[in-house]
């Protein structure tokens, strides 16, 4: 348990930052809810009385400063992160507190490693982007399978998704995303992050069971291609999307999430299947779960606990696996991802596990 710090969450109000706000309180934490609307942090002010609510707009540094004062961290969970990433980090370097966000956006990410990295080591604070399920997670896993490999060939990331019926928060930020590429697709290759006009393939991979073998749309990029180079010396990061997933987020009219349960949690599953290659070795881990947009709420608040107690491994910008011991992170999720591996890989004959992934 935590010994009642305050954490603000900027965007508590938003579908994740109410599983947030949620697993801060149950692990000890007093959330001060903040974002850039004042009647939506009132309403959720009303669930939670006695929560402190501090209204900032991202144009407005006082506010922000206002809203991050006697706090211990900040988490942001208020996208498009292309807008909220950089005036929030401001703050709280101003403020002198870590900062972790649940940021998906690829151009987003890059921005903070590119502007804030020298700052924050000069500053001796802490700055994690995406410790979420998109970026953290496929981090943590690459970063756990990698094991004593000081460099690799290649890192896999598959995501079995039964469903995704995204939030507005997420159009809003694939359209901010989709306008900063000129429609172009991202793919890292080579070292290096490049966009392309043409279609993404569509291949099959073999995920353990009980999903077996289904099709997934190839590159079909995610957060981990800026998070996983950033400190694993590895020049092909691929990722992957069950179709059936990737059609839902397409189709303009699919609903948003539907609570199922008392934890407000959709019925969706995950399966997240990472294979990192070496030559002719491999080893994979998996992680299986529920909604990923309540998963994230335990690994950002995990992250944020081990910031403030002193179990990180450096300062400055760095993703999950570089701030932290992967393994152990990866054990402390338990019971809200099952996580299985790392082990070794590959096939009898000789294939990968998505020998057909192209």
């Amino acid at each position: 348990m935590s010994s009642g710090h305050k954490i603000a969450v900027y965007g508590a109000y938003g579908h994740t930052g109410r599983f947030v706000v949620a697993r801060l309180l149950d692990r000890g934490f007093v959330p001060v809810l903040t974002g850039r609307d004042a009647a939506k942090l009132r309403a959720l002010g009303a669930e939670n009385p006695g929560l402190d609510i501090r209204p900032a707009s991202v144009g407005d540094p006082a506010a922000l400063d206002r809203a991050l004062d006697g706090t211990a961290a900040v988490i942001n969970c208020a996208g498009p992160f292309a807008t909220t990433a950089a005036p929030v980090i401001e703050a709280a370097l101003r403020a002198g507190v870590p900062y972790v966000d649940v940021a998906a956006e690829i151009e987003a990410n890059a921005d903070t490693f590119a502007h804030f990295a020298d700052r924050a080591e000069a500053a001796g604070t802490v700055i994690v982007p995406a410790m979420a399920f998109y970026g953290g997670l496929g981090d943590l896993l690459a970063t756990a399978a990698m094991g004593d490999w000081t460099s690799a060939d290649e890192v896999h990331v598959a995501y079995g998704l039964s469903s995704w019926h995204p939030t507005e928060g997420t159009r809003a930020a694939g359209r901010v995303s989709r306008e900063r590429r000129d429609g172009r697709r991202p793919r890292y290759t080579k070292g290096r992050l490049e966009y392309r006009d043409d279609a993404s393939p569509v291949v099959r991979w073999d995920f353990p069971e009980p999903l077996g073998t289904r099709e997934v749309v190839g590159e079909f990029t995610m957060a981990d291609v800026i998070t996983v180079p950033s400190h694993l010396s590895v020049p092909e990061v691929r990722t992957y999307m069950a179709v059936e997933a990737a059609g839902d987020l397409a189709a303009p009219d699919t609903p948003a999430p539907t609570p199922v349960d008392g934890l407000g949690r959709s019925d969706q599953t995950f399966l997240v299947d990472v294979v990192v290659r070496s030559g002719g070795r491999e080893r994979r881990a998996v992680a299986r779960g529920q909604d990923i947009y309540a998963v994230t709420a335990p690994l950002v608040v995990e992250a944020v606990d081990r910031v403030l107690t002193g179990r990180t491994r450096r300062t400055g910008v760095a993703s999950a696996g570089a701030m932290f011991d992967a393994s152990d992170f990866l054990r402390a999720l338990s019971p809200h991802i099952e996580i299985d591996g790392p082990r070794r890989a590959t096939a009898p004959d000789g294939r990968t596990p998505a020998a057909s992934r192209g």
